[in-house]
């Protein structure tokens, strides 16, 4: 038998699921600003939803470390600090480093088209949103997360792909930051440029590719 209340469960995980979606596009686009107060009452009011239904999406939204509670105000969108900024890169960098370095010990002569080509694929979709949607950046660094997701997933190691894929919408919010710093016609170039550099430098490429981003957000992370 069907428990009370079950056929409501369904439709409430639904309607949190698309609020989170939409939560989750507004604050990588840069619609809410880091540090920025979500109250329940106000989203529920403004989605014509029940409290408890944005609290699941705001819930949803705290596993994936976009917004976290903070004492006497709430829920608030993630303000990442030097230090954060810092530890998200040294762990983007432990798992890509080690994924290239699998790579390069497993074909010292160059990386085959098959190995290359997923990456490219990547590449391209992110060329072809520089030509479409150059000034959505929401866009431009899902795609620019993909390119590095597929290099880590280039290496078949399902726990190193799993781990990096784990940290995607902390990786999309730190990048939404990068966006100052980058023209996005250029990004497409830059990652052609870095995956040839990883075949010749391997771990020191991923160093420095990723050293340079954490250099300009650092400068610019809130005090």
């Amino acid at each position: 038998m069907t428990r009370a209340g079950a056929p409501d469960a369904t439709p409430r995980l639904t309607a949190a699921s698309k609020l989170a979606t939409t939560l989750r596009e507004r604050i990588l686009e840069g619609s809410y600003a880091r540090g920025q107060s979500l109250r329940e009452e106000h989203l529920a009011d403004e989605f014509g939803l029940s409290r408890h239904t944005v609290r699941t999406a705001l819930a949803v939204l705290a596993a994936e470390r976009l917004v976290h509670s903070a004492p006497y105000k709430g829920v608030e969108v993630t303000k990442l600090d030097d230090e954060e900024i810092r530890a998200m890169q040294d762990l983007r960098c432990a798992l890509e480093s080690e994924a290239v370095r699998i790579l390069n010990s497993r074909h010292p002569g160059g990386w085959p088209l098959a190995v290359r080509q997923p990456i490219q694929a990547e590449i391209v979709r992110l060329r072809e949103i520089e030509a479409s949607d150059a000034q959505s950046w929401r866009l431009l660094e899902a795609a620019h997360a993909a390119v590095h997701q597929a290099i880590v997933d280039a290496a078949g190691s399902p726990r190193i792909s799993e781990a990096s894929r784990s940290l995607e919408s902390e990786v999309r919010l730190l990048l939404a930051g990068a966006h100052e710093h980058y023209e996005a016609t250029g990004l497409a170039d830059d990652h052609e440029a870095y995956l040839t550099l990883l075949e010749h430098d391997g771990p020191s490429a991923v160093r420095a590719h990723l050293d340079a981003l954490t250099a300009h957000l650092v400068r610019d992370s809130p005090a």
